[in-house]
């Protein structure tokens, strides 16, 4: 094959006197109308040169091996013949073809312009389906990188009510435009700045996937409408994420008198349901029970809704607790647009074991979901959803006078602060709730004036133990 390539190579420097460079390479006898057959190439040997196709290759060929326009042009390159090889056809039709069969290869990405938009269709209403296609592109180089289907879904209905805000299209936005659109969410729609910054950033995503030249978003917007996308959020005009936590200042977790008076109050209502003799006195137990969970093991109000009966599982550090001695939290909050984060959570509170203990193997049998497997089953036989744990906590926070502060949250930072009084070690809280780091946590203790006073004490006391002498410094021998 080599000792070929290099024959045909030689016969071509022999020519190089005798023919224009243009001519050389590619010659055909009937009239220059374009490639439209380079993708795979036959050759045949002949005195005459080689056949590409009704191209002529000047050279002798190689039967019976297949070449295709790369190699010819890779041919010339190596001899050294060709500088650039846009010389190797000189007629700008064949040229041009040439060169979008290139963009081809290098944009045949997900959510590239050429293979969204539809050639040779005229549209009605070209604005709306240069839109859509952009939505529809965007939505396919978002699940190429393995995004969850309600990320996506989320981000573009976000792009969605920008479009409905400016009633422009994207290839006029302005940052002008952000602007206006930032304070009326803040303004009018009152929604909490870390709230808007996630907006922002959405935007910002589809922004530079439009004027990302890979996808050729800008040059297909140019073409047909005579302007193209430009990046509207920059620093300037976005909000900055420059502190760690971000909730509600009033936000904040249960006294300890305060959770006693909840959990008390929704044992309550199993007693009242079962005196009158009225339907929801196992819903009532239910709850009463899932509210001692979350905070028995400090959960999230979704992973407390997905919990499954065989969640539960025996830790032999605590054969006490039996097949409760640990919780597998399968659907832990994610990252952003990545699955559901998994964690085992220990359990530490003896009272709140019981209680799940009572109700999954005396009070859930009664539903009479045998073969549904989760743990909080409704009379309906289905399972309990997030907005009615909400529903019910509120119901229960409001009958007996507790601030709107606490929310169902709430009980998971009183997990995290209660422990923090009891001495419970902070890494080991840290793996418990499933942060990485230690800030995350830091943002969930909010621990009392007891316990800080205690604190400071225990810190002090190595300092002031002395040798008696009743100042709190000790006494050198032989110093006067």
């Amino acid at each position: 094959m080599q000792t070929l390539l290099r024959r045909m190579l030689q016969q071509r420097r022999l020519e190089k006197r005798h023919t224009p460079t243009a001519q050389r390479i590619l010659r055909r006898p009937q009239d220059r109308v374009g490639i439209t057959d380079l993708e795979h190439v036959d050759l045949e040997s002949g005195p005459s040169g080689i056949a590409l196709n009704g191209w002529d290759v000047a050279g002798h060929g190689i039967s019976g091996v297949p070449l295709n326009l790369s190699t010819v042009l890779r041919l010339g390159l190596l001899s050294g013949e060709l500088e650039d090889p846009s010389l190797l056809i000189h007629d700008s039709p064949v040229r041009r073809e040439v060169s979008e069969m290139g963009s081809r290869r290098r944009a045949d990405l997900a959510g590239a312009a050429h293979v969204e938009l539809l050639s040779g269709v005229a549209q009605l209403r070209p604005q709306d389906a240069m839109l859509g296609s952009m939505l529809r592109g965007w939505r396919a180089q978002q699940r190429a990188r393995g995004l969850r289907e309600d990320t996506v879904e989320a981000r573009e209905r976000t792009v969605r009510r920008f479009v409905e805000f400016t009633n422009d299209y994207p290839w006029s936005w302005e940052p002008a435009h952000v602007d206006e659109w930032s304070c009326w969410l803040t303004g009018e729609k009152r929604l909490a700045p870390s709230t808007v910054r996630a907006y922002q950033c959405e935007l910002r995503m589809f922004s530079e996937y439009l004027i990302d030249s890979r996808y050729g978003w800008a040059e297909a917007c140019e073409a047909e409408f005579g302007t193209y996308p430009v990046a509207i959020c920059h620093e300037w005009n976005t909000i900055a994420h420059v502190s760690g936590y971000e909730g509600q200042p009033e936000a904040r977790p249960f006294a300890r008198e305060e959770l006693q008076r909840f959990l008390d109050y929704a044992d309550d209502q199993v007693d009242r349901a079962v005196r009158a003799q009225r339907k929801g006195a196992l819903a009532a137990y239910r709850d009463a029970t899932l509210f001692k969970v979350i905070y028995g093991w400090g959960l999230r109000r979704t992973e407390t809704s997905k919990l499954d009966l065989v969640d539960f599982g025996r830790n032999p550090g605590a054969p006490q607790f039996g097949r409760y001695g640990t919780l597998n939290v399968r659907y832990g909050k994610a990252k952003r647009g990545q699955p559901a984060r998994r964690r085992n959570v220990l359990s530490v509170m003896d009272w709140a074991v019981e209680a799940v203990r009572d109700y999954a193997e005396n009070i859930r049998p009664r539903f009479g979901c045998v073969d549904h497997p989760a743990l909080w089953v409704t009379e309906r036989g289905g399972r309990i959803k997030p907005s009615e744990i909400n529903a019910r906590f509120v119901a229960y926070r409001d009958a007996l006078g507790l601030p709107q502060a606490l929310v169902p949250h709430s009980l998971r930072h009183s997990y995290v602060t209660h422990l923090t009084e009891d001495g419970v070690d902070r890494r080991f809280l840290q793996q418990q709730l499933g942060h990485e780091s230690d800030s995350s946590l830091a943002t969930y203790t909010h621990v009392s004036d007891d316990f800080m006073n205690s604190a400071l004490q225990r810190a002090l006391a190595p300092a002031f133990a002395g040798n008696g002498d009743g100042t709190g410094h000790d006494v050198v021998e032989g110093c006067g």
